[in-house]
């Protein structure tokens, strides 16, 4: 393997390591993230203001943030049951508790 392909691929893997890094923080401290914006997506929030959704990927209740764009805290990009309760969020059909 030539040095260039070495260096491409350590740089990626490199890259990949802190995204995933980033997405953990992001989940971790889901109640904390962002603007909250629960309330615009008529989603139900316990005292803190945080919406109250069951997690596609994990099959969990959850209490979260979410953003402008319809996205929870633990939302990570790329991932497809992210991406399906993104849209669910946006469209008004997520599953709440």
């Amino acid at each position: 393997m030539g040095d260039k392909l070495r260096r491409v691929l350590h740089q990626q893997a490199r890259k990949a390591g802190r995204e995933y890094a980033r997405s953990k923080r992001a989940y971790r401290d889901g109640r904390d993230w962002g603007d909250n914006r629960a309330a615009e997506f008529d989603l139900p929030t316990d005292a803190d203001d945080r919406a109250r959704i069951v997690c596609r990927r994990h099959a969990e209740k959850r209490h979260v943030a979410v953003n402008r764009d319809g996205e929870p805290a633990c939302f990570e990009a790329g991932h497809p049951d992210c991406e399906g309760c993104a849209e669910d969020v946006r469209e008004g059909r997520i599953q709440t508790w």
